[in-house]
C-alpha cells in the first residue's frame, strides 16, 4: 500500500489540490446538475450533514425487457424515490457480463448498485468469437457496441409512457460496470488507441456520455501475446476491483493493468478473501479453482458498495463518495486494501 508521509509539504500540497478539485463539484460549477443526478434523497426532517457509504435508496425494483436497439434481453434495476418534492434523474450504469455468465447471476450485485442512485442495465449479449486457431465459440460475450445501443434505447425509454423508468433517466451520464471478459470490453471501450480482436468493435464510437467505469476481476491484455496493454483512458475515470483469491484472472495482471492506466483518476481495490465470482449470486466451483474465505454476501456487498460509490463520485459529483474512494474508505473497510490516484496529485491512501 502506498502512503504519503504525514505532516509534509507534499501532503499539504496534495490536500490543497484535492480541495481545489472538489470545490467545483461542491459548488455545482463542475457541470454536475445535482438536483437531477439521483442525489435528491428522501430524508425526513433535516438533511444529513455527514457522508455515509450506505446506499442512497432503501428500495429498488427490477424488470426484464428487450433492448429495442439490439434485440438483447436485459434486466433493469432502478431505485425507488418515494418523494416527489424534487425531480430525480438517475445516471445509467451498463453492466457488461463475464463470458458465458447469464445476466440473472448478477441480480444481487446489480440491485445493490442501483440503490446508490443508478439505473443498472444488465443485458445478455450473444455472439460468436473466433480464436487465432480458427476455432469458434458462440455464447454470451459482451461487446463495445452495446454501449451506444443502450444509450440510444435509454433515451427513448425516458420518454416512453409505457416504460417503468419513464422520466427518471439521466441519458447524459453513463458509467460502465464489468466482470472478467466484460471488464476487458469495458476497458477497451474506455480508450481509442488500440484495437484488440475479440474485445473491440470496428464500428464502436466512444460516446461523450461515458464518464467512468469500474470493473471486477479483469485486465486489459493482448489475447495473442498475453501482454498487458497501456490504457489511454483520456478523461474517463477508471476503477478496478479484484479478489486476492482470484484463480481465473490473476491479481498480478489486474495490478499491472492499473499501473498502465495512463490518466487519473484511477483506483485499484483488492478484496481480501474474494475469488473471481465474488460479484455473482453464487460461487462457481467449476470455473474457479479457489474457494473464497469471505462470505459471498459480504463479498458482493463490498464490490457493489465500492462500485456504486466510485460511480457516485464521478457521475453524480458526490464529494463524500470521492473522499471515501480516494481517502477514507480504505481505513473504514476491513476487507479491502486500496491504491489510487486522483487528478493532479499522485498516489495516496489513508490520508488524514
Amino acid at each position: 500500500m502506498e502512503k504519503l508521509c504525514a505532516a509534509t509539504p507534499q501532503l499539504e500540497t496534495s490536500l490543497a489540490r484535492q480541495k481545489n478539485y472538489l470545490s467545483p463539484i461542491r459548488s455545482g460549477s463542475s457541470g454536475v446538475n445535482i438536483p437531477h443526478s439521483g442525489i435528491c434523497k428522501d430524508l425526513p426532517g433535516k438533511q444529513k450533514t455527514s457522508f455515509s457509504p450506505e446506499p442512497l435508496y432503501k428500495e429498488t425494483k427490477s424488470y426484464t425487457t428487450t433492448i429495442a436497439t439490439s434485440g438483447d434481453p436485459a434486466d433493469i434495476y432502478y431505485p425507488i424515490a418515494k418523494s416527489n418534492k424534487c425531480p430525480v434523474e438517475f445516471p445509467i450504469a451498463l453492466l457488461l457480463q463475464g463470458a458465458l455468465v447469464d445476466k440473472a447471476d448478477y441480480a444481487n450485485f446489480a440491485a445493490q448498485v442501483a440503490s446508490y442512485g443508478f439505473i443498472v442495465v444488465v443485458p445478455n449479449n450473444e455472439r460468436t468469437l473466433s480464436a487465432p486457431t480458427g476455432q469458434t465459440i458462440t455464447g454470451l460475450f459482451p461487446e463495445p457496441q452495446q454501449i451506444n445501443e443502450v444509450l440510444d434505447w435509454m433515451e427513448a425509454e425516458d420518454v416512453n409512457p409505457d416504460s417503468p423508468i419513464v422520466n427518471i433517466i439521466d441519458p447524459d451520464k453513463l458509467g460502465l460496470l464489468g466482470h472478467s471478459f466484460g471488464g476487458s470490453v469495458g476497458l477497451g471501450a474506455s480508450q481509442e488507441d488500440i484495437f484488440v480482436p475479440g474485445i473491440s468493435s470496428p464500428n464502436y464510437v466512444q460516446p461523450p456520455e461515458l464518464k467512468a467505469g469500474i470493473f471486477y476481476g479483469t485486465s486489459f491484455r493482448n489475447p495473442v501475446t498475453d501482454a498487458v496493454l497501456p490504457l489511454n483512458n483520456q478523461d474517463i475515470a477508471t476503477g478496478l476491483i479484484v479478489g486476492d483469491r482470484d484463480g481465473v484472472i490473476k491479481p498480478g495482471s489486474t495490478t499491472e493493468t492499473y499501473d498502465l492506466i495512463l490518466n487519473p483518476p484511477k483506483a485499484l481495490i483488492t478484496v481480501e478473501g474474494a475469488n473471481h465470482y465474488g460479484i455473482t449470486n453464487l460461487d462457481n466451483p467449476i470455473r474457479e479453482p479457489n474457494r473464497p474465505t469471505l462470505a459471498q454476501s459480504t463479498t458482493t456487498e463490498t464490490i457493489a458498495r465500492w462500485s456504486g460509490l466510485f460511480l457516485q463520485a464521478h457521475l453524480q459529483g458526490s464529494s463524500g463518495a470521492f473522499d471515501y474512494i480516494y481517502n477514507t474508505g480504505d481505513a473504514l473497510d476491513p476487507n479491502v486494501s486500496v491504491i489510487s490516484q486522483s487528478p493532479n496529485f499522485g498516489h495516496f491512501s489513508n490520508l488524514p
